[in-house]
């Protein structure tokens, strides 16, 4: 999937970043969340390939996980900006759910 922007900073201080959400259906047909995984754009010229650990959130409980399951609506964060900062998320109880490899070509 092409994406092509141009930034310019003096400060590379909180440089921008992609932020992935994944979805895909569960096995009643509901749209669930995949996956969430963030990395920083790289800012040297050439050609960079990174590998993204995805993760999805969990139920606190198993009485939640149980209603979350048979209601087909799982936990999903609301911002994404609490997959970016990571600030917040040492309290969040979440699953690690595989990679996402992304190549960037950066000049």
């Amino acid at each position: 999937f092409p994406i092509d922007i141009t930034f310019k900073s003096t400060n590379p201080f909180g440089w921008p970043q992609i932020v992935l959400s994944v979805y895909g259906p569960d096995f009643f047909g509901h749209d669930v969340v995949r996956g969430y995984g963030a990395v920083h754009v790289p800012f040297v010229p050439g050609r960079h390939k990174r590998t993204i650990a995805m993760f999805v959130p969990e139920s606190s409980s198993r009485l939640q996980q149980f209603t979350s399951w048979f209601t087909g609506r799982r936990p999903e964060f609301t911002d994404p900006k609490v997959v970016a900062q990571g600030e917040g998320r040492e309290v969040t109880r979440v699953r690690s759910q595989g990679f996402v490899t992304i190549s960037f070509n950066v000049m």
